[in-house]
């Protein structure tokens, strides 16, 4: 099972994690992304191309699922304005034990920072500015690059 959301719509997370329950795996893990507050951030507003983000979010659960042979993957991904402490994103992922799961849910998001079609404009004191990818988010998305 496989379920992809992008939304404006705030998140439960609870609601999210009972879809995985039923599965028959052995583990659930899950990693929830809040909206920082660091550096003054008075709101952070999220923008993506439908159609596409939905389809690069949908290709890595499917290589979640077929690279720790998952029973069961979700991404929720919020879009449009927010504000510090909600959450923003939502990654799970099922398997039959902790460890491909753990794993999964590490990929998941790491590479969902670099691999999806977002922008992000951030209003700190009034002033809006558009921010770019972090050279820690590219490090975090190639240590699960295949070897070849």
């Amino acid at each position: 099972m496989i379920r992809i959301r992008v939304s404006d719509a705030p998140l439960n997370v609870a609601a999210e994690t009972v879809a995985l329950d039923g599965l028959g795996g052995g583990a659930v893990a899950t990693f929830t992304g809040l909206v920082r507050s660091d550096d003054g951030v008075d709101e952070l507003l999220l923008e993506h191309y439908p159609g596409a983000t939905e389809a690069a979010l949908e290709k890595l659960a499917w290589e979640a699922v077929e690279r720790w042979t998952l029973v069961g993957a979700i991404v929720v991904h919020r879009v449009g304005a927010m504000k510090p402490g909600e959450p923003i994103v939502f990654v799970a992922a099922c398997a039959a034990h902790r460890a491909p799961a753990l794993e999964a849910c590490s990929f998941l998001i790491d590479r969902l920072k670099t691999d999806a079609p977002f922008w992000k404009r951030e209003v700190r004191g009034g002033e809006a500015r558009w921010v770019g990818q972090r050279s820690s988010d590219r490090d975090a998305a190639d240590k699960w690059a295949k070897p070849n």
